[in-house]
């Protein structure tokens, strides 16, 4: 990475200098310069120079100044000539190289302190001294976004990310394995769910109309503090494994809207199990045929309300109500009644939930 950063900037510098100029390593190897050829030697003589100090010295008819954040110097740049043009040449790329290598460091290292914090593997103490180190700022509002790669047309969804979200210095973007990208984002306070929504919605349709990539996305809840950074992302990891349970066709599920699926995905599968015996007392729900079911999703669907069910249905209002009671004979549940229709409600999710053989976070 340093390499390729300091020779970007022999590059540009070349022309205007007008010198030869370059950088070598603790070792004196050049590692960097704007004649190619010499990239890659090494003079054994200049390591012993660059052992003592971080002051300007000159040898060969070149002027070095070692650079780095450590007493004993990593790197020394270096300008071709000995006059007081050549110090300070070599005085000015040294700054140049040591600003750019710790912002482009510390960008490095902010990201995976971010992946650290949010994957739990950093001690919670250490969390705000690394923070301080970082420049980072603890207080700012973050969301956790976890989008996870269904289908692809050889297209890195995790380059196409990072680009939807350039500001490194806010936005933080890591895989956490082949298919799971995580953006932690930072939002202004008091954010919106349907904010945040919007803005997966836009990942999604961009990944899906530009190019061929199919993704899901969970939300978690915004958050102030660091440390709630890995709350965020465990809500997002629960918000994609419960959307796929209960809203199967949905692209994007957010935590705050789970409702009561978040309460049933957290039950021991006994007690769910226990829950329907005893709601079906009369009969089993799998009694019940497909004709059946999709009434009933229906009847839901429309508040409970007869007439509009039965329009929507395009059946007479009375065969929907003989059917209500062929529901009630088979289940002892009379769904028009606010109370029974709760209770069938969460039956019908109960046992979703165990069909799903769900996975446990």
């Amino acid at each position: 990475m340093s390499n390729r950063l300091f020779q970007g900037v022999m590059h540009q510098m070349r022309d205007t200098i007008n010198r030869v100029i370059g950088v070598v390593d603790e070792t004196a190897t050049i590692i960097s310069c704007s004649e190619l050829s010499k990239i890659g030697s090494t003079n054994e003589f200049i390591a012993l120079d660059l052992s003592e100090s971080h002051d300007t010295f000159i040898r060969d008819g070149y002027t070095y100044k070692p650079f780095g954040p450590h007493i004993k110097p990593d790197y020394a740049v270096f300008v071709e000539g000995v006059d007081e043009v050549a110090a300070k040449y070599a005085q000015i790329l040294a700054i140049t190289l040591s600003t750019i290598k710790q912002y482009y460091d510390e960008k490095y290292d902010r990201n995976n302190f971010v992946k650290n914090v949010v994957l739990d593997n950093i001690l919670p103490g250490d969390i705000y001294i690394k923070a301080r180190e970082l420049h980072f700022n603890t207080d700012a509002s973050r969301v956790a976004l976890l989008i996870r790669v269904v289908s692809t047309n050889d297209v890195s969804a995790y380059d196409v990310i990072q680009n939807l979200f350039p500001d490194k210095q806010k936005d933080f973007v890591f895989n956490i394995s082949e298919t799971d990208i995580v953006l932690i984002k930072e939002i202004r306070a008091g954010i919106e769910s349907k904010d945040l929504e919007k803005l997966a919605r836009s990942i999604v349709d961009t990944l899906s109309s530009e190019f061929y990539t199919k993704a899901v996305v969970g939300i978690g809840t915004s958050v102030s503090g660091i440390k709630d950074l890995a709350k965020s992302f465990k809500e997002a990891q629960v918000a994609l494994e419960v959307g796929k349970v209960f809203d199967n066709e949905q692209a994007i599920v957010s935590y705050d809207n789970l409702g009561i699926a978040r309460l049933i995905y957290q039950l021991p599968t006994t007690l769910c199990e226990t829950f329907l015996k005893e709601v079906f007392k009369q009969g089993s729900i799998d009694s019940l045929d497909h004709e059946t079911l999709f009434t009933i999703h229906r009847f839901f669907e429309n508040n409970l309300n007869v007439s509009e069910t039965s329009r929507k249905l395009f059946v007479h209002r009375n065969t929907l109500v003989y059917r209500l009671e062929k529901i009630k004979k088979l289940t002892g549940l009379d769904l028009r009644e606010f109370d029974h229709a709760i209770v069938f409600k969460i039956a019908l999710m109960v046992k979703k939930y165990l069909t799903s053989n769900p996975v446990k976070l």
